[in-house]
């Protein structure tokens, strides 16, 4: 479902807003060697205010995905770039402003869908298939300043390293594999 972005053109008022600015900006098209994946809150209806479009992307060289991003969206609004480590894992990430939207694109040298992002957002998505009453708590609890996957554990009563905890939970569930990791 979350292979491309049409599906965001029979969401609600806001995925109609974010499919407008991906498709302004092309930036799926302009990425396409990094197979980019928007994933994050946006996409399955849990977003607030200030969520913003997170695409995740494989990317095996910095240097090269660095000279991209900087030629592509180097003028927009509040642009930078950096490379850090998450989980002993080198990533890099670039943020700017574009359509009434924060963009983040988040790439690290990994399939997309073997990245937690994508992962979370699988698990968040079916988890709220299975209990739709999750949906507003959970926005509610974001609302407050809590981060999403901590906001699903507090609700469920999940005890432990939120962004670990769910990724178990999605492999108990059956949602996702443990081939995936």
């Amino acid at each position: 479902m979350f292979h491309t972005i049409s599906y965001l053109k029979q969401g609600n008022s806001r995925q109609h807003q974010a499919y407008k600015a991906i498709k302004q900006l092309n930036i799926m098209k302009d990425l396409m060697d990094y197979t980019p994946i928007l994933c994050g809150t946006i996409p399955i209806g849990i977003d607030v205010e200030d969520s913003d479009l997170d695409i995740i992307l494989k990317v095996n060289d910095f240097n090269h995905f660095k000279t991209s991003v900087i030629r592509l969206y180097g003028e927009h609004e509040a642009f930078t770039i950096k490379q850090i480590r998450i989980r002993d894992t080198p990533v890099i990430k670039t943020n700017f402003h574009y359509g009434g939207f924060e963009f983040e694109l988040f790439g690290q040298a990994k399939p997309v869908h073997e990245q937690y992002a994508y992962l979370h957002m699988t698990i968040e998505y079916h988890l709220l298939k299975e209990v739709p009453k999750l949906r507003e708590k959970v926005i509610h609890l974001k609302r407050q300043g809590m981060k999403t996957e901590p906001a699903f554990c507090e609700i469920l009563g999940i005890k432990g390293d939120p962004y670990e905890r769910l990724i178990e939970i999605g492999i108990e569930k059956g949602i996702i594999e443990w081939k995936t990791l």
